[in-house]
């Protein structure tokens, strides 16, 4: 389709019914739509904020709605519902009218006259009557998961993990767009340098207090600077930066990042070994680890040599007692990203985060028996789940009395504050950072 005749609140609708229905990540389909209809910058922004929002609030949004529509909708009407709703109730800088007139032009076009009457009538509805309460909801669980549009399952798990603030704190936090952050590649370039050129450059950012490596941009996007493609910077979250400290590395170490695209922290790895050592990278798919190749490449490391093979089969190809540091980055269900994801938390079922758990143990059973002795494992997550991360630590220990759980050195200083003992598990709402888990094991 051609940029012409497709407006933004219709690429928005686009994007929302796809993910809804494929169960795609909002991300990817999100850029393959932005090129497809070749839309201006200045539409990108408002795409965005449309797709993240109106799938970020869907639950609130529902409650909005659900006394105003009387019988079944098509999907697609109650998706376009959603979207306008979400502009009237969270976005000020757009006209009621203008809201109006597209939802009804979309209707025209997608369906009869009596759809687009009904779109029509139901949008002047919630403007003439007012949103029901939100204090109407008497469960203060069901209250946290309406609010905040958070499942009620995960809500209510939570809660029994955390307790109800620390909870509600959790999901609001989710509802904030993340800021986008980055890692400076230190082999190529200083921290100070690289802020200075970029602001030169016209990219407005700061030295983050959290990681020493870390920048925040606060205007314009690292990804499509001169320094990403020059390979002095890499988009990463600081969370997730954290796990590179976690290794406790030296020059010359042998390394294995055991699920490791699309590479973030494999090259961080890389980096801080500088230039020296070897780091082998692990990945199920072909496409992935080529990913992994190709930032390796862009940031001029050569220490890495990557695999397309599934981890819990890495004793087929290293030697047992091979390596001194591990790193078992596990899948799992991304509970700690749902700003970045929203949708995540509405296809994840509590028994997913149960399966999951079975795989994260037979990789870490895998890789096991290839560290030396006195070497590190180290196991992180980008969840918050208790189940996937002190359950999965627990379970892998009580199975191998070889290994011990080790303190947690060499992390930033302002991360000390959330380490517990032999673990660090970090919320999105601590420093802004993605929800992350982190926890080290010595081999006796």
């Amino acid at each position: 389709m051609s940029k012409r005749n497709k407006s933004v609140r219709e690429a928005a609708l686009e994007v929302i019914e796809a993910v809804e229905k494929n169960q795609s990540y909002s991300n990817l389909l999100l850029n393959h739509v932005i090129e497809k209809n070749e839309l201006p910058k200045k539409d990108i922004g408002l795409l965005t904020e449309l797709t993240y929002g109106t799938i970020q609030r869907k639950l609130t949004l529902d409650f909005y709605l659900a006394p105003f529509i009387k019988g079944k909708l098509d999907d697609w009407v109650r998706h376009l519902l959603r979207l306008s709703l979400y502009q009237l109730v969270y976005l000020d800088r757009i006209p009621d009218r203008a809201v109006f007139y597209e939802a009804v032009e979309i209707a025209k076009k997608r369906g009869h006259k009596g759809i687009s009457g009904l779109v029509n009538g139901v949008l002047r509805s919630v403007q003439r009557k007012g949103l029901p309460s939100l204090e109407s909801i008497q469960d203060p669980v069901e209250r946290v998961s309406i609010e905040t549009s958070h499942p009620y399952w995960l809500v209510k798990r939570w809660v029994d993990q955390f307790g109800l603030e620390k909870t509600r704190e959790m999901c609001e936090t989710n509802l904030i767009a993340p800021k986008q952050t980055a890692r400076v590649n230190r082999t190529k370039v200083s921290r100070e340098e690289l802020v200075q050129s970029l602001l030169e450059d016209g990219t407005e950012v700061k030295e983050s207090p959290i990681v020493p490596e870390a920048i925040q941009s606060l205007r314009g996007n690292l990804a499509k600077t001169k320094a990403y493609e020059s390979g002095q910077l890499s988009i990463q979250d600081e969370s997730s930066m954290l796990v590179s400290y976690a290794l406790q590395l030296n020059h010359d170490m042998k390394v294995l990042d055991a699920c490791a695209a699309p590479g973030g922290k494999t090259t961080h790895i890389g980096e801080k070994l500088s230039g020296t050592g070897e780091v082998h990278a692990l990945d199920l798919h072909k496409h992935k680890v080529k990913l992994i190749d190709e930032n390796a490449k862009r940031l001029d490391l050569s220490n890495i040599q990557t695999y397309a093979l599934d981890s819990r089969k890495a004793g087929e190809l290293f030697e047992k007692e091979s390596f001194d540091r591990i790193l078992v980055d596990a899948p799992c269900s991304g509970l700690g990203v749902l700003r970045r994801k929203p949708d995540i938390k509405y296809s994840k079922r509590e028994s997913d985060l149960n399966s999951l758990q079975k795989i994260q143990l037979e990789i870490l059973s895998a890789v096991a028996p290839l560290l030396k002795k006195d070497g590190l494992l180290v196991y992180s997550t980008c969840t918050v789940d208790q189940n996937e991360n002190e359950g999965t630590v627990s379970a892998f220990i009580s199975d191998h009395p070889e290994f011990e759980t080790c303190p947690l050195e060499g992390l930033p200083e302002s991360i000390t504050p959330f380490i517990n003992q032999n673990s660090l598990q970090i919320f999105p709402q601590d420093f802004g950072g993605d929800g992350f888990y982190i926890a080290c094991f010595k081999k006796k």
